[in-house]
């Protein structure tokens, strides 16, 4: 349709500047979607939004144009400069579109109704999109997170739990598994919610093992489930994909079917017979050497290691170790930790 400008100059002049503003606010969070977040469907909708905008800018606007003119040109604000995570870019870039497209629709709605409701489809569409980038950062941060862990501690319990987790935590454990086959419900949800938030301070992943409601009940990390435990596409559903989602595997077949299921890493065990879990069977060494073969997926050697037979395990191509008793139970968990850890870097 044709474009009636307005008879006011500065109205033309004002729809260049939001035309612009929201065009290279979308560019911004495009490009956090494609090289941070790697979302092909994300661009491809963020890259449409632009062209859709960029059809609309039409010559009476861009002709009215006046940089020089424009008082507010070099303006800043002190909260550019607390921006310092992709998140607060692609959150403070979003609002800056949002508001342009609002603009735009005030301002237009007469003169160019096309380009008003354009803005509008493509402002409450951003709504929605902007959680999605936010999911999917938070799930490339805990992925990020997960391939750079090297020992999972997973608790059992103790009277000093806490102290002992935090003393693990402070020596560079990466990652909890808060485990707990005696405690009542109030008592797991308090202990969980303790080791969260030591996790967190500590910039850990925190896991719960079998228990989805209890994962989901302290915003935990993930969840790590047994082989007769819930099914892995049942899980994703409920636990949302942006979080973890961990398998335990006795065997390559077992391995593999966590794998196709989407799982998000692996347990490879036990290696060596355990406590923890006495009527298993260890699968040995030869067990971790086939699935450091087998799959690409982050996997966690698990079952009786300690520091007297580690070597072994990480011989045999094992590169991130699951810790139970040989911290938990130990008169010393700060050194123990410490000497674990310094055996796997």
């Amino acid at each position: 349709m044709s474009i009636v400008p307005s008879t006011n100059s500065c109205v033309a002049r004002l729809i260049d500047a939001n035309l612009d503003r929201a065009r290279e606010g979308l560019r911004v969070v495009e490009d956090w979607c494609r090289f941070g977040l790697q979302q092909k469907n994300l661009v491809v909708t963020l890259k449409d939004w632009r062209q859709q905008l960029g059809n609309h800018h039409h010559e009476i606007y861009k002709n009215a144009r006046a940089t020089s003119q424009d008082k507010g040109i070099g303006l800043t604000h002190p909260a550019q400069k607390n921006r310092h995570s992709p998140e607060e870019v692609v959150a403070a870039n979003c609002s800056r579109v949002q508001e342009a497209l609002r603009v735009l629709e005030e301002f237009s709605r007469i003169t160019d109704p096309d380009l008003a409701n354009n803005a509008s489809k493509i402002r409450y569409g951003l709504y929605e999109l902007e959680l999605k980038i936010l999911k999917a950062t938070i799930t490339s941060k805990l992925r990020k997170k997960l391939e750079h862990s090297k020992l999972c501690l997973i608790t059992t319990p103790q009277p000093d739990l806490s102290k002992r987790v935090a003393s693990a935590l402070e020596q560079g454990v990466d990652m909890v598994q808060y485990r707990s086959k005696e405690d009542t419900d109030r008592e797991r949800v308090i202990q969980a919610r303790e080791l969260a938030c030591l996790c967190k301070k500590h910039k850990a992943l925190f896991i719960v093992n079998d228990r989805l409601d209890l994962a989901l009940a302290v915003d935990a990390d993930g969840v790590h489930l047994g082989q007769n435990d819930i099914p892995t596409d049942i899980a994703r559903r409920l636990l949302g994909k942006e979080k973890l989602i961990g398998r335990s595997t006795h065997c390559i077949k077992e391995l593999q079917e966590a794998e196709q299921e989407g799982c998000d890493y692996l347990g490879v065990g036990p290696v060596f017979s355990t406590q923890t879990k006495p009527r298993l069977r260890p699968s040995g060494i030869s067990y971790v050497k086939e699935a450091s073969q087998a799959t690409q997926l982050p996997w966690f050697a698990i079952g009786g290691i300690n520091c007297s037979n580690i070597d072994k395990v990480l011989n045999a191509g094992a590169k991130k170790i699951a810790i139970a008793g040989a911290i938990m139970n130990s008169t010393n968990p700060t050194s123990m930790s410490l000497e674990l850890i310094q055996k796997i870097s």
